[in-house]
Formats: structure tokens, C-alpha cells, sequence
């Protein structure tokens, strides 16, 4: 059975830093983009960060970009999202997200193609 656990949310003060962690068990994730989409209160879930496998690749949101940084240790089977100069539009139920990159039918920031979900943690930023 194949998960995604999430960690490491929690409420930060604007300019603050948190570091996300994903869990993943089940299956071997070689071949897979790791990802990070977020939801935040009454919006779409929306893309934040994608790393490919070889970790050659690496794609952000424009919003986040130069403040997010997205790595993965493979032997561990984890990924993770350090987040810095946080801002409260920051806020939103981050998700981890694993796509296989030999079966992509959207592009690696469509939520459409995504193979597995984790089940979210909050992250809330104050201002």
C-alpha cells in the first residue's frame, strides 16, 4: 500500500521559516517526480514544487520561487520543502504528490497527473 505522510506543519509568524517532510512507503519511487501542491482556504489546490528523481530537475511557482527550496533524499524515501521568508498568503494545507515520469499524460504541475496523494499538513503564516 503506498503512502505519503506529511510533516512538519505548524503555525509561523510572517518572515519565518518551516521545514516540510514526506514519508513515502509502498513502492519504489525511482522514475517519479516528487511534489508539492498547496490548498489554501477557499482557493483550487495549486502547484508549489516538483524534483525529479536524479534531482536534475526542479520546477517552482512563480510565487514561491527564490523562498522555497525542494529536496529528496531517495535512500530514505522522503522529500522535503524548506520554506523561508514565509508570508501569511503563504497559508494553506500543503500536500506531498508523487507522478511517475514514464506515464505522464498532463504536465508535472497539473494535478491531473499525479499517481499518489498524501493527506496534507497546515501550514499557517501570521502576520
Amino acid at each position: 500500500q503506498v503512502q505519503l505522510v506529511e510533516s512538519g506543519g505548524g503555525l509561523v509568524q510572517a518572515g519565518g521559516s518551516l521545514r516540510l517532510s514526506c514519508a513515502a512507503s509502498g513502492r519504489t519511487f525511482s522514475n517519479y517526480y516528487m511534489s508539492w501542491f498547496r490548498q489554501a482556504p477557499g482557493k483550487e489546490r495549486e502547484f508549489v514544487s516538483t524534483l525529479s528523481w536524479s534531482g536534475s530537475q526542479t520546477y517552482y511557482a512563480d510565487s514561491v520561487k527564490g523562498r522555497f527550496t525542494i529536496s529528496r533524499d531517495n535512500a530514505k524515501n522522503t522529500v522535503y520543502l524548506q520554506m523561508n521568508s514565509l508570508k501569511p498568503e503563504d497559508t494553506a494545507v500543503y500536500y506531498c504528490a508523487a507522478t511517475s515520469s514514464r506515464s505522464l499524460r498532463y504536465p508535472v504541475d497539473d494535478g491531473r497527473s499525479v499517481d499518489y496523494w498524501g493527506k496534507g499538513t497546515l501550514v499557517i503564516v501570521s502576520s
